[in-house]
């Protein structure tokens, strides 16, 4: 299972949408949540029209664009799936917590813990609580990914800034998709930790499956610089992800992270941090406080 060799997947366009949480694609275009529920209507125009009643009469012009834009992307998804992939590469690596440090594969992680006391008083979380410990002298397993939707498909239709925004936005679903998908596969197979894991793709959706998927940039593995570990281990060059300078992934429609397991790991929230733990984290990257300072802002 765990012999930390990098394994790519590629999906073509069809077979990762249907993983596609269109929530966030209509937030992207400024609808509340309720209207991404068109995604869940049968094509049939009755059923749509149905639905269309269901919204009170000031909001039904709203509900009829949402349905047009939702026809529309599956129309460019349709036309994308002839010519792009999605792309995802994922690694199983021999790990264990050494404080707020993961250590993979020989490799010094180290993360954030929460700093701010809860008014409920409970405990200061860091990734790394739900890794078994160095101290334990016994090897657990942590999961890292990286998933990336072709380059090209964000570069077309530059001359019509609305196919322009719909494929991007559509890009961008289609990564986390993969990574939904990718997630699914590391659970019952690969790691096989969920080997007999059930879940609807609603269900996959809400999380209900086992352990988490912290990406990079979300709040509980909030510092960006994060990528450049990732990279060293996982060589995402090979699914067409670069590194900018400043970490930045390229392409856009990009998302990368760890896999944890255990069934009492949960996201949180990092949040602000103080001046002691900004200059111990810079200590165990081996960076300086003003380089640390720059990733962090949002933190401090």
């Amino acid at each position: 299972m765990n012999n930390s060799v990098d394994k790519v997947l590629t999906y073509t366009i069809h077979e990762v949408a249907p993983y596609i949480n269109w929530i966030y694609f209509f937030h992207a275009w400024g609808f509340q949540p309720r209207y991404a529920a068109i995604a869940d209507i049968h094509g049939c125009d009755s059923c749509r029209a149905y639905w269309l009643t269901t919204f009170p009469e000031e909001e039904r012009a709203k509900a009829a664009e949402a349905m047009q834009l939702f026809k529309e992307a599956n129309r460019m998804l349709n036309q994308l799936d002839e010519n792009y992939h999605v792309h995802t590469i994922f690694r199983l690596c021999e790990a264990n917590a050494d404080g707020d440090n993961l250590i993979l594969d020989g490799k010094l992680f180290p993360l954030l813990r929460q700093q701010i006391p809860h008014p409920d008083g409970s405990p200061f979380l860091c990734l790394s609580d739900f890794v078994r410990p160095l101290s334990s002298g016994i090897p657990d397993t942590v999961g890292i990914f990286a998933a990336s939707c072709d380059g090209e498909v964000e570069l077309l239709y530059e001359k019509d800034p609305y196919k322009r925004m719909l494929v991007q936005t559509l890009a961008d679903r289609l990564a986390e998709a993969a990574t939904e998908k990718v997630h699914e596969y590391v659970r019952k197979v690969a790691w096989g930790y969920a080997k007999d894991e059930n879940l609807s793709i609603p269900d996959l959706l809400k999380e209900k499956f086992q352990g988490i998927r912290p990406a990079v940039g979300y709040p509980s593995l909030p510092d960006q610089s994060v990528n450049f570990l990732l990279n060293d281990l996982l060589h995402m060059e090979q699914i067409g992800i670069t590194l900018t300078e400043n970490g930045a992934m390229r392409p856009h429609a990009t998302v990368c992270g760890l896999i944890l397991a255990h069934p009492a790991a949960r996201y949180f929230a990092v949040g602000k941090i103080g001046n002691d733990q900004l200059e111990d984290y810079a200590r165990r990257k081996k960076m300086s406080v003003e380089e640390i300072r720059k990733f962090l802002a949002a933190n401090l």
